[in-house]
């Protein structure tokens, strides 16, 4: 029996039909079908043989899983702009290179993570409950009152290319724009924006605090009670980049004492078994981690993959190589 002229992948959660097709033109292509979350070993043991592993966010690709899908695996290429989920290190020691998905989805992120502020803001939740459940009574002065947003503070953790789609659209609300970052930006991205060395200090300044760093190891907790505590009575507090950024109990704690007056909330720590005092809350607007999730978006992202796969067959260095 003549071999496959493609080389073998393996996809471990269900991509676009489009891009599906994709591969299945390119490659000798294996389906984890029920689209599940995937354990390290399953990964390991499913994946055997494969040249190249798709993957998602949702994956974990530790120095196990990739020993034991080398030497023969030769590409580790993930439906994500994140990339703490894999084991960079030990994939440059096997010499297995890394693809992942940037700038595609900054658009698709921002537009999420004004929904989040509007809806935290305006009391999204609870204006809609109140209208579904045919509790309400009609118009009255002090109905579900809100915090509007000319004039307030807005302050981004986190001013990379999506941090700065978010300050594009947010002027255009009334916002002034804090942002904080490893090092300030040339003036140019800026764009008037006023920066803070430190996280402290942009707190300090925000009305509503937009978190859009991206995941790292260093930043787990970060937004924890003693920072949730420095800011401003009241505040507003958006995650659209990574649950473990925050510390789940505090903003619990402090959305249940009134000191955060809401949240807007795209991705928890432990997805998705997030925080039970959530659900609980009506201070709190909730989205299941859609922040890309457009169909342009992830069409883009599976194309970006493919075309990055087949730069490293040609011997090129796509741009979005992480190692």
């Amino acid at each position: 029996m003549q071999s496959s002229p493609h080389p073998p992948a393996f996809l471990c959660r269900r991509y676009p039909p489009n891009i599906e097709a994709a591969l299945r033109e390119r490659f000798e292509l294996r389906v984890n079908d029920d689209d599940g979350i995937l354990t390290p070993s399953d990964i390991a043991r499913r994946a055997s043989g494969s040249a190249v592993l798709f993957v998602s966010a949702t994956e974990v690709v530790d120095r196990a899983v990739i020993a034991g899908l080398a030497p023969t695996l030769r590409i580790i290429a993930t439906l994500s702009v994140g990339f703490d989920h894999i084991d960079l290190d030990a994939a440059r020691a096997a010499g297995i290179r890394v693809l992942h998905t940037p700038e595609v989805l900054s658009d698709a992120c921002a537009e999420i993570a004004m929904l989040l502020m509007l809806a935290a803001c305006r009391r999204g939740f609870e204006a809609d409950r109140m209208v579904r459940s045919g509790d309400w009574p009609g118009w009255a002065p002090t109905q579900l009152l809100g915090m509007g947003l000319v004039g307030k503070r807005l302050g981004i953790f986190g001013m990379g290319r999506i941090g700065r789609a978010i300050a594009v659209r947010a002027r255009g609300f009334g916002l002034s724009i804090h942002y904080h970052n490893r090092s300030r930006l040339d003036p140019e991205w800026e764009a008037g924006a006023t920066y803070h060395p430190t996280l402290d200090g942009l707190l300090l300044e925000s009305d509503i605090l937009m978190i859009a760093a991206p995941g790292a190891p260093s930043l787990r907790g970060a937004i924890d009670a003693g920072r949730l505590a420095l800011l401003p009575p009241g505040a507003v507090v958006v995650n659209i980049s990574r649950g473990d950024l925050v510390d789940d109990h505090a903003l619990v704690d402090a959305l249940r004492q009134g000191r955060v007056r809401a949240a807007g909330l795209d991705v928890f720590a432990n997805e998705p078994n997030i925080h039970p005092g959530y659900r609980a809350l009506d201070n709190v607007f909730l989205t299941p981690h859609i922040g890309s999730a457009t169909d342009e978006t992830r069409e883009a992202m599976g194309w970006l993959l493919i075309h990055g796969v087949e730069a490293l067959a040609r011997g090129e260095t796509p741009d979005n190589l992480l190692c």
